[in-house]
């Protein structure tokens, strides 16, 4: 970039603001990393929280399942299973976490309104139902806690870039064209000082030889005189 700039004084001065502007990015950028680093970790303990929860609720309502087939028989359980409705509604709203847009996902409470199968449908089916309904409602709030750290890890990411290239491109770049600027300036006051020093020595040379040559003259005329 130093062969592209011009080497002014208000190049400078641009350069000087240039460099300011883009360390203070660089510092906002880190605090913003850093604020997301540390919703991140915690967010991990949700998202390890709600899998746990999922393996859980999984595994009991695939014992009540069985248990559902053993006694009611699976024509019961597919009975039900085809009785209930196969949307599942969730109350979603968009969350700003640092300027990262994520997911904030609420579930409402299940009903008890399914219209069952005619066939005689036992205690054990239902709560089979109602076991893979929590199982349902887990995998929302794992999908939902999974996909908020997601995004905050790819903005989490791409801060880092951006801090990586203000202070290992743009900023070095600035330094270096301030660097070149201040070189040139001071080769040029250098210049300027040295060739004011030659025109000084001149004049003063110059002065002192009219100042001789005055002098020489007014002696000549003295000694004129005397004669």
């Amino acid at each position: 970039m130093a062969g592209q700039i011009s080497p002014t004084r208000s190049a400078l001065l641009a350069s000087k603001a240039g460099l300011k502007t883009a360390s203070g990015g660089a510092d906002l950028l880190k605090r913003k990393r850093d604020a997301l680093i540390g919703e991140f970790f915690a967010l991990v303990k949700d998202a390890l929280a709600a899998r746990e929860q999922l393996s859980g609720v999984s595994k009991g309502a695939y014992t009540s399942l069985f248990g559902a087939k053993a006694w009611d028989s699976p024509e019961a359980v597919e009975s039900l299973s085809l009785a209930g409705s196969s949307d599942y509604t969730v109350d979603m709203q968009i969350d700003s976490v640092y300027g990262v847009k994520v997911p904030r996902i609420s579930i409402p409470e299940r009903g008890q309104s399914a219209t069952f199968s005619p066939i005689n449908v036992g205690a054990r089916t239902i709560q089979a139902a109602t076991d893979f309904g929590g199982v349902m409602e887990a995998i929302v709030k794992v999908a939902a806690t999974e996909t908020k750290l997601r995004r905050i890890g790819e903005e989490i990411k791409k801060t880092s870039r951006r801090v990586n290239a203000l202070e290992q491109i743009v900023i070095p770049g600035i330094e270096d064209d301030i660097r070149f600027i201040r070189s040139v300036l001071d080769q040029r006051e250098r210049e300027a000082s040295y060739t004011q020093k030659k025109i000084k020595a001149k004049i003063e040379a110059k002065a002192k030889g009219q100042k001789a040559s005055k002098q020489d003259a007014q002696s000549g005329n003295h000694g004129s005189a005397a004669d």
